[in-house]
């Protein structure tokens, strides 16, 4: 459900929808996205200071609920 809602969220915010991947992962024994985008967009989905990313983290906090909150990675394309 959170790489759903993450891609949704993540299209909403880059210019280049097609180039978003999410892949889920996991770091260290607990679960992780790694969110793929081209790379002229990945300054917007950390946004000013991290606080896009550090917003999109709290809204999968609370789309989790009891759940594990996966960790989120920005990559560019390659």
């Amino acid at each position: 459900m959170s790489e759903a809602l993450l891609e949704h969220l993540v299209r909403g915010i880059v210019s280049d929808q097609d180039a978003v991947t999410i892949a889920e992962s996991e770091r260290h024994g607990e679960p992780a996205l790694t969110v793929q985008v081209a790379q002229g967009d990945r300054g917007a989905v950390i946004g000013r200071q991290g606080r896009t990313i550090r917003a999109l983290e709290a809204v999968l906090k609370a789309a989790a609920g009891q759940s594990p909150v996966p960790s989120l990675e920005v990559v560019d394309e390659d």
